[in-house]
Order: C-alpha cells, then sequence, then structure tokens
C-alpha cells in the first residue's frame, strides 16, 4: 500500500505539473474510498502496477474478510480512473479511463467477473480488478493511452541521509 502511495503522489505531481495547483486537489483523506485526487473538481483514482500483466490492482486495500464481502455488494466505479503500467526497460502506459467507461465494463461483467475476491484464510490485503475487466477497461475506445517506455536508472539516493541533513539545518 505505501509503494501505492508513493506512485500515487508522482502522479499527483504530474497532474499539478501539468493543470496547475489550484486545479489539482490534494487534500483527500487517505480514508476517501476510491478518490485519491480532484482534477477540475472531477474526483479520479489512481492505480499504479508493474509489469507485462493486469493482475493485482487493488480497487480496495483491507485485511478484513467482511468488508470484502461488503465491498462486492456494494461497489460501483463512481469516478474517472488513472491507471499506470509500469514495465521496467520496456513499454507501458499511462491510461486514463472515465468512470461511464468503467460503469458499461462493470455491467457488462457483472461484479463477479469484475471484482477478483481473496481466497478465504490469505492475507490478500484487498479486493482486485479482475485482470480481464482491466484489459477491457484499457482498450475501450472511451479510454485513453499514453505509451510509456520506463527506463530503470541506478539514482544514488539515501533517504536516511537525506533526513539526517534536514534534521540538521533545524
Amino acid at each position: 500500500m505505501e509503494v501505492g502511495s508513493l506512485r500515487e503522489r508522482i502522479i499527483v505531481a504530474l497532474l499539478i505539473y501539468k493543470f496547475g495547483e489550484k486545479n489539482v486537489e490534494t487534500d483527500i483523506p487517505i480514508t476517501e474510498p476510491e478518490v485519491d485526487v480532484k482534477v477540475f473538481n472531477n474526483p479520479v483514482s489512481i492505480k499504479t502496477i508493474t509489469g507485462k500483466n493486469f493482475s493485482g490492482v487493488k480497487l480496495i486495500w483491507t485485511v478484513d474478510a467482511e468488508s470484502v464481502l461488503y465491498f462486492r455488494e456494494h461497489y460501483k466505479p463512481g469516478c474517472d480512473m488513472i491507471f499506470v503500467q509500469i514495465n521496467w526497460n520496456d513499454m507501458g502506459a499511462l491510461y486514463y479511463i472515465p468512470v461511464e467507461v468503467q460503469i458499461k465494463i462493470f455491467n457488462k461483467f457483472g461484479k463477479d467477473n469484475y471484482i477478483k475476491l481473496p481466497k478465504a484464510g490469505t492475507n490478500p490485503r484487498g479486493a482486485e480488478i479482475t485482470a480481464d475487466a482491466l484489459n477491457e477497461l484499457v482498450n475501450h475506445k472511451g479510454s485513453y493511452k499514453i505509451p510509456i517506455e520506463w527506463r530503470k536508472e541506478i539514482i544514488k539516493f539515501n533517504a536516511f541521509e537525506r533526513w539526517v541533513e534536514l534534521w540538521e539545518q533545524d
């Protein structure tokens, strides 16, 4: 979840850069379901994944089996989605998927084929969107795609050193 939050911040920073700070609302509680940011007052969910496959993308983070079942019964896409596929040293993409497209695919698949529940007795940390549903979303004519060639570079950065430097300035 922490990696996802960091990745979300990077995408939000891109939105601020592109659309301006006054048009991007970032003061969204982390507990807010689905919504990660608002762009021009439009709520947006940010999802990221690393690799070629579209599996493992969480719709909700929880370890509570009861919450997952409640989620499946009551979920319906409620905001636009930015989905980022990171594929190091290869092609990936940034996708913008409007809520109307998500609702169309959700209705087509039905909740049981759109939402993948965790296996009982495991600790998978949430419910996922199925790979088939996500594949259909990203390939829908109403979705937008920006191809990205991901390059991994070695950056010498030590977070501990950086924070010690900052604390020393105080």
